[in-house]
């Protein structure tokens, strides 16, 4: 249930408090190819599926960088699970970062688990279609997308994004239940979906909040309260060169 556009949804906001998840980590996967095709304003759709878009060169370099950051942690801070998108950047994401982790440090590997509810936003009949693309192919789908907004607009056959967020919901009570409290996670997915998870958390509209880089880091730690956002979309790991 929805109110007002702009405002809280009804029970949102109040998850964080009910969970017993020691902390929470949420990284964007690295720099995709399709993000490099998105930003020179293609003319047709990147071909492909949405679900086998590789990392780039600097989407690779960004993973390593996340690794390092990852291998830097305390052995009470470091995450007892890893929870991944299926789509092949984010997993590509979690692989460089868990090589170099193995590489620079003595940790126990982490476990992996790769769950579908994470995956990205999904677009239907405009999948991986730039927006010049779909304002040519559908003017009037492109309208009603600009009339809606993007964060309430369903594509055809695809997700709006309070439709992630009910799945993320999903997601995110179900990870509780395994953890149990016991140690912290650590999430590997997209943009969308980690805007989703400070939503259900934080109640607060995604659709307001700053925009989740590329291989940027959110944290929700515990406190009194609940679980609380300490970090959003922050890439200080990062050097210029990766940004």
């Amino acid at each position: 249930m929805v109110t007002e556009r702009g405002d809280r949804q009804l029970g949102l906001g109040s998850v964080g408090n009910e969970l017993t998840i020691p902390g929470l980590w949420a990284i964007r996967h690295g720099q995709s190819t399709a993000n490099v095709a998105f930003a020179s304003t293609p003319t047709a759709p990147v071909p492909g599926r949405d679900l086998d878009v590789e990392l780039s060169a600097l989407g690779r370099a960004q993973a390593d960088a996340v690794g390092a950051w990852l291998a830097s942690l305390g052995p009470a801070r470091r995450p007892g699970l890893v929870v991944t998108s299926p789509y092949a950047r984010a997993r590509q994401t979690w692989a460089r970062m868990a090589r170099v982790d193995a590489a620079v440090s003595t940790h126990p590997p982490i476990p992996v688990v790769v769950d579908e509810r994470l995956r990205d936003r999904e677009m239907g009949v405009f999948e991986l279609c730039p927006p010049a693309v779909i304002a040519a192919r559908d003017p009037a789908e492109a309208a009603r997308r600009e009339t809606l907004g993007d964060w309430w607009y369903r594509p055809p056959g695809g997700e709006s994004m309070p439709d992630v967020v009910l799945r993320v919901g999903v997601f995110l009570t179900a990870l509780d239940r395994v953890v149990a409290g016991r140690y912290p996670v650590l999430i590997v997915a997209h943009d969308g979906v980690i805007a989703a998870i400070r939503q259900v958390l934080d109640g607060e509209p995604g659709e307001v909040v700053a925009p989740v880089a590329n291989a940027s880091i959110s944290r929700w730690d515990r406190g009194e309260s609940g679980l609380r956002l300490t970090d959003w979309a922050s890439a200080q790991h990062l050097t210029e060169q990766e940004l």
